[in-house]
């Protein structure tokens, strides 16, 4: 939990994945096509500590565990929850808040 803790604080936006997950990959395009730049830390490509890592999301209330995504430091959640903020036209406003988008 503490490594997950540490990780989530690099970047005002942070995507744990797994490279052959397709719902990762949707969130990973849409912020990029929203111009930012998370860190994204592919889980099944990790040699030491991505089954722990899946563990700690696992215990955080992520079901499924990818991909799940830290906005601010704070768990938002998985595709579903990200796909309904930019629906509802308010992950913009929370990325800007992070730091993670200024336009």
């Amino acid at each position: 939990m503490e490594r997950v803790s540490r990780m989530v604080a690099e970047k005002p936006v942070v995507i744990f994945s797994k490279s052959s997950c397709c719902m990762s990959h949707t969130i990973k395009s849409l912020f990029c096509d929203l111009g930012v730049h998370p860190a994204v830390h592919e889980l099944d490509e990790m040699q030491r500590g991505g089954r722990e890592i899946e563990a700690a999301l696992s215990r955080l209330g992520c079901n499924p565990t990818v991909p799940a995504v830290f906005i601010g430091g704070e768990l938002v959640g998985g595709e579903s929850e990200v796909m309904s903020l930019h629906l509802q036209r308010s992950l913009k406003p929370m990325l800007k808040r992070a730091g993670a988008l200024w336009v």
